[in-house]
């Protein structure tokens, strides 16, 4: 099984040579280096091995902090490996996805996530009892004022934490839009992007055009992708489908292409179901002809 590293610094003053040094001894026939923040989730390195990497492959890491720098977001990466059949493993943490062991380790530190969620919740909530039974009303003095000035504060503050929210997923959306939009209707990009994400993660329209608005608002896209999408014969409508999922990953095989139709309910041509891998080199064939693949 093919053994993928991946090595982190914080700053340009740190070197990420002795991380690749250990990741090569360890077997890793291919090393991603980055330099970037560890609360950072939307890191373009990381974002661009999670996509490539592929079933039996191994995600190794020297520390689990150079992956994650919370519980939360290496859970999240892991489940993202787990859905493409890949595994993790960090060298200096009991932890590898490969193995029984690993696995009962990830459980228990999951099950002590939610633990210390829970006693969170159960110490805020006596806490708010036992301040209104002393007579203590809750919540800021300047809103229940309507201050202006406390009204602000809270209305940026909501704006900074939904903007942290997005900067967790951006890696899952914005290459998408920021390729596909406006060539492409809304809804087709919203396929393309839900197709390799589980359930609990896929996105609304809605939802979605609320965060790139946010992101053009912020200069973080370009305000041309909310440009309204040109009409497009039916027939070039498959070819620039598959032109999308092969741009987002060039080295994807035909076969991939078909699981990621299926599971987007697309249909062939032909109006079936099932997807063969000629006719998404028919389609890829077309989309080539028409200028859609880079």
């Amino acid at each position: 099984m093919p053994l993928i590293g991946y090595a982190r610094v914080s700053t340009e003053d740190q070197t990420p040579l002795p991380q690749s040094q250990a990741l090569k001894s360890a077997g890793c026939v291919e090393i991603h280096e980055e330099q970037a923040s560890g609360g950072n989730r939307a890191r373009p390195v990381l974002a661009r091995v999670l996509e490539r990497i592929g079933k039996g492959d191994t995600l190794v890491v020297v520390r689990i902090d150079r992956l994650a720098r919370s519980l939360s977001h290496l859970l999240e990466v892991i489940e993202r490996l787990e859905a493409k059949g890949a595994f993790f493993r960090s060298l200096t943490d009991p932890i590898d996805t490969s193995s029984p062991q690993g696995k009962f380790t990830l459980q228990v530190l999951g099950a002590a996530a939610e633990f210390e969620r829970a006693l969170i919740r159960e110490r805020t909530k006596a806490g708010l009892a036992s301040a209104r039974s002393k007579g203590r009303v809750g919540g800021n003095p300047g809103l229940r004022a309507r201050d202006p000035a406390a009204l602000r504060k809270v209305r940026l503050a909501r704006q900074d934490g939904y903007m942290e929210r997005l900067n967790e997923t951006a890696q899952d959306w914005v290459p998408h839009v920021r390729r596909l939009r406006p060539d492409m209707a809304w809804e087709d990009v919203l396929r393309i992007i839900n197709g390799p994400l589980p359930r609990e993660r896929q996105w609304t329209q809605s939802r979605l055009l609320r965060a790139v608005n946010a992101y053009v608002r912020d200069g973080f896209l370009e305000e041309s992708v909310l440009g309204r999408a040109g009409r497009r014969d039916t027939d070039d409508r498959l070819p620039a489908i598959v032109a999308g999922i092969k741009g987002a990953n060039p080295e994807i095989t035909l076969q991939e292409i078909c699981n990621r139709l299926e599971k987007m309910r697309e249909r062939t041509p032909r109006g079936r179901t099932t997807w063969q891998p000629s006719s998404v080199k028919m389609l890829l064939e077309r989309a080539e002809r028409l200028g859609l693949l880079d």
